[in-house]
């Protein structure tokens, strides 16, 4: 456990928290004791100064400080956290591969840059020297900059927008996840009074973007494949008929789970305009997949990928994980090359992020023993082997407690990227988000941002969606 002091303030904690996650990850962080931890940080802010002193359980010392300037908030912020990164870096040996970075947009950073006219070589001495950020990363995110660019140079940014729609059941709860699911089984006579529910949603929604240009539909989850064919068919058709597709670049349903797929469920999604679906494996090591809860079998996601193609899908997504329990490179290289067989047109390649409503993270000490590590050479067999299908890396974002402090990646086959996840990363444009646990979020014209959420519990969400409608109405009226 690592404790922090602040000798007479508490300026930047969230901050320090963050770092502190990154080097020591898993381990508890307590604020205010030295009591039982293996280590403490003290903070001394001084009016023209910040000193960091560490101090381990066997008695070893670190402290340094750095001068700053107050009164600019983001270059004291930028100093401490330079700061302790040496402290850290000295004490652990680890150099972090986005440096002093701990936010989920780096991306944006090169892109600002880029659309000011700044040139690479400014971009990397400038990651760098202000956020450590490695070499390696800096001209990943320079990459995913340009490419991200050109995909929207089409979009209408401030008459368009874009609309996720939430399907909160999923056949079993996965131990890693932390986002709005509910077991089917629990909720199955109820899926359809939640549709009633989220179609009063959709109706406003309509409503109130009859004048704008609607670019992207995401259907998520959760599962949303859970539905039965007539639901899908319901909510494919409600979408349709609700709104105006002539600007339509993508619609994506997140097929998930392969065992969730039927050839009956994909036909229903076929006879609608959808052009991308997503068939996620997370791995394709049956041990891990029967240890995480995934409820599917290697040959099913094989089943469902072979069945979907025959179909006529042409744009499929898959996505894995890295750094899952007992999960070693070797795991991961036969994963892609069982995958580079398939040839999806997309690949999203996570890295376990530890959540704090997880069962993983509540289990924690279940699995402690088990390597939960996501490492370079990981990262780098599967950026060789999504180029070996033809694919190139085009969004790019973060979560805390990442496995290795790396990265989450989208790679995709030329014309295939997903539109929709580098509108949601760069908040560029507007997303309107329907359903239980989702988020909708107003970009202004000037940049600034606001958001809005629905609650996450179906039964309260179905029970006060005229309140939901009402926070819609506040946010975007």
């Amino acid at each position: 456990m690592t404790g922090i002091i602040f000798e007479n303030e508490g300026n930047f904690e969230y901050d320090i928290r963050g770092l502190l996650t990154a080097f020591y990850p898993g381990e508890p962080i307590a604020v205010g004791t030295e009591e039982g931890c293996d280590r403490c940080l003290r903070f001394l802010y001084a009016p023209d100064r910040i000193s960091i002193t560490l101090k381990s359980a066997m008695g070893q010392q670190l402290s340094e400080q750095v001068t700053v300037a107050y009164g600019d908030r983001k270059a004291a912020k930028s100093a401490l956290k330079r700061l302790l990164y040496d402290i850290l870096s000295r004490e652990t040996g680890k150099r972090l591969p986005w440096g002093t970075l701990t936010g989920i947009r780096p991306v944006k950073l090169p892109m600002a840059m880029l659309e000011e006219g700044k040139g690479e070589e400014e971009i990397r001495q400038f990651m760098a020297g202000e956020y450590y950020v490695s070499p390696e990363k800096t001209d990943l995110s320079i990459r995913i900059a340009r490419r991200e660019r050109e995909i929207l140079k089409e979009i209408d940014y401030r008459q368009g927008y874009s609309l996720y729609v939430g399907i909160p059941f999923c056949p079993t709860t996965c131990l890693y996840c932390s986002f709005t699911s509910f077991p089917l089984e629990k909720w199955r006579e109820r899926v359809d009074a939640y549709l009633d529910s989220l179609f009063r949603e959709i109706d406003y929604t309509a409503e109130i973007f009859r004048d704008k240009k609607l670019n992207a539909v995401y259907i998520g989850g959760g599962t949303p494949t859970t539905l039965t064919q007539e639901q899908m068919e319901r909510l494919l058709r409600k979408l349709r008929d609700s709104f105006s597709l002539e600007d339509m670049k993508e619609w994506t349903v997140e097929a998930g789970r392969p065992d969730s797929i039927t050839a009956e469920k994909l036909d229903v999604i076929r006879s609608f305009p959808v052009d991308r679906i997503s068939i996620n494996p997370q791995t394709m090591k049956q041990e891990t997949l029967d240890l995480i809860g995934r409820g599917h079998t290697v040959e099913q996601t094989e089943e469902a990928f072979a069945l979907a193609r025959n179909m006529g899908f042409d744009n499929i997504n898959m996505d894995l994980i890295l750094g899952l329990p007992g999960e070693r490179p070797a795991d991961v290289e036969q994963t892609m090359k069982e995958l580079l067989q398939l040839g999806p047109d997309n690949l999203t390649v996570h890295s376990l992020a530890l959540k704090r409503a997880s069962r993983l993270n509540q289990l924690w000490e279940e699995y402690a023993g088990m390597t939960m590590e996501n490492t370079w050479e990981m990262m780098n067999l599967t950026a060789h082997y999504a180029s070996r299908m033809g694919m190139e890396p085009y969004y790019l974002y973060r979560q805390k407690n990442m496995a290795g402090n790396f990265e989450n990646v989208g790679y995709a086959a030329e014309g295939k990227a997903g539109i929709y996840n580098i509108l949601i990363m760069e908040e560029v444009q507007s997303i309107v988000a329907c359903g239980a646990g989702s988020v909708s979020k107003r970009v202004y014209p000037d940049g600034r941002i606001e958001r809005c959420d629905n609650v996450k519990d179906v039964a309260l969400y179905m029970e006060k969606i005229d309140e939901m409608i009402e926070r819609k109405r506040s946010l975007f009226e």
